[in-house]
């Protein structure tokens, strides 16, 4: 189990969901969803509960999830949402339902509008010779911590249900003919009126974050024995010629091209059914010597930037189904390495409107290098809901630079370095000292352009948040790095990081709101 703080704002599709009080405690309350169009009345604490994958767009497991309840003249609808890994030592539960109902409040009041009421969900399985009303009982402690937290912040949880083995049960209700003791059965997953509704509007729900993580886990075959020993063999041969500024800019070069060449092959095969079926393709399609030149071509900061252009049009789904690929490659004492391939994969999945994967790629990414600014900063623009744009215009700036002559519009390295020279953290002394000069490796425009909401966010949110937004370890202070661009792991592999400051190298340094949810 992963614990992170994780946000999502509301859904794009018009106004999906919300609520209607309606009679007495013993009557419920009535919810009004919304899909597109159409409006959908949940009227029980079942219906609740079959919405919320609704809700989140994937099934959550063991998981604490809160959902803002946000008045509209007696009428309502569901806003913003806040998920955090259900913590397993019992004395971290208060603090977590704390940081996790000021992350979502303070989230809310920054899109302008400030929950009412707030409706909890606990999902978790039973364990090994538990069931699933003693799963409710083990967790009761926590739905109350949750509800005191919310009560201090002055919004009421109006519901709060936990669901485990299939069934439900309300910690609010204490009606037998609704909420039983047993628990009552959740519905067939997709025979809900919600369910057919959200179909309708294109809501689609994507299984469990589980699966969805598995996609980017490194491999535990056979395989990864020879994907270890290429990425042995070509660090011998890469590592040396990435630290000398006299053949970088070859590497740089022969890494795009590789990467270029693999993209064009994954375009041209055959499509096949299914995610476990196309990964396995794409894995046939990649050489254990062309995965192991990518990888460390790609710990260069420089090689990592060129490579966030393909983002849009035809290169994103090349692009996002390699860098997926990537990320298994890493296997063994190169998990550190996935942070580029995953931060990638986070950026594509960000830009074109997948935020779920999105947060979940950069959150393992932050997992395989707490440092890596980048992904940080991706991070927390997705988990705040910045409009990808204003990075995809500076990579396209940055693109179209290349062909012009030096200096001349913003492609000009003096440009881009003077636009980041006074940004917070930029100084030497924020991290570990410079390796790369300034003018060497000037800051990547789409920095800027994430730093400086990030500052802004930063300074509104109440200390130790962890809910919509926060992204854990962002005040931390990166390790420091040896001279030249490297630093040891502990697993004694040769890895190179070429940075030029902790402001702009995200590669400088060696994460479900999982360590970067």
């Amino acid at each position: 189990m992963t614990n992170h703080g994780e946000t999502t704002g509301s859904f794009e599709n018009g106004e999906i969901a919300g609520y209607e009080r309606s009679g007495s405690r013993d009557t419920h309350e009535t919810y009004d969803a919304a899909a597109g169009s159409h409006q959908v009345t949940l009227r029980t604490p079942a219906e609740l509960a079959d919405a919320l994958p609704y809700l989140l767009g994937y099934r959550p497991e063991d998981s604490i999830v809160l959902v803002a309840l946000h008045d509209r003249g007696g009428k309502g609808r569901f806003g913003g949402r806040a998920r955090l890994g259900i913590p397993a030592n019992r004395d971290d539960w208060e603090s977590a339902a704390r940081q996790l109902a000021q992350g979502l409040v303070a989230g809310s009041e920054r899109r302008g509008s400030r929950p009412e009421q707030i409706v909890v969900f606990l999902c978790q399985e039973p364990a090994k010779g538990e069931s699933g009303r003693q799963v409710r009982e083990r967790l009761a402690p926590l739905a109350h911590e949750l509800r005191l937290a919310c009560g201090v912040l002055d919004v009421p949880v109006i519901e709060a249900l936990c669901i485990s083995e299939g069934r439900f049960w309300s910690y609010c209700c204490g009606s037998e003919g609704c909420c039983p003791a047993e628990g009552a059965p959740m519905g067939l997953p997709g025979t809900s009126v919600l369910a057919a509704a959200a179909t309708y509007a294109g809501i689609q729900v994507r299984g469990t974050l589980r699966e969805l993580r598995a996609r980017l886990l490194p491999q535990e075959t056979a395989a990864a024995l020879e994907q270890e020993v290429a990425l042995d063999t070509a660090g011998m041969a890469l590592v040396p010629r990435i630290l000398d500024d006299a053949s970088r800019v070859a590497v740089t070069e022969e890494t795009v091209a590789l990467a270029e060449r693999v993209m064009r092959r994954f375009a041209e095969a055959a499509p096949v059914s299914g995610a476990l079926m196309a990964d396995s393709r794409d894995d046939e399609l990649l050489g254990h010597d062309e995965a192991a030149r990518l990888i460390l071509g790609l710990q260069d900061r420089t090689t990592r930037d060129r490579a966030a252009e393909w983002m849009e049009g035809d290169e994103a789904g090349p692009a996002l189904r390699l860098w997926r690929a990537l990320a298994r490659r890493c296997v063994g004492p190169y998990g550190e390495h996935a942070a580029a391939p995953l931060t990638l994969a986070g950026w594509v999945a960000w830009s074109t409107g997948d935020d779920l994967e999105a947060r979940e790629a950069l959150a393992m990414a932050l997992g395989a290098d707490p440092d890596y600014l980048f992904a940080r900063l991706l991070h927390q623009a997705c988990n705040e809901g910045l409009d990808p744009e204003s990075v995809r215009r500076c990579l396209r700036s940055e693109r179209g630079g290349r062909g012009r002559p030096a200096g001349e519009g913003s492609g000009g390295a003096d440009e881009r370095t003077g636009s980041s020279e006074g940004a917070e953290g930029s100084d030497a002394s924020d991290g570990g000292e410079r390796s790369v000069p300034r003018d060497a490796a000037p800051e990547p425009a789409a920095l800027p352009a994430l730093e400086a909401p990030a500052r802004r966010r930063r300074r509104a949110r109440p200390a130790g948040a962890t809910g919509e937004g926060a992204v854990p370890g962002m005040n931390a202070r990166p390790r420091a790095r040896a001279a030249g661009g490297t630093r040891p792991r502990g697993s004694g592999k040769g890895v190179v990081r070429r940075h030029s400051g902790d402001s702009g190298g995200a590669g400088a340094a060696s994460h479900d709101g999982g360590r970067e949810g």
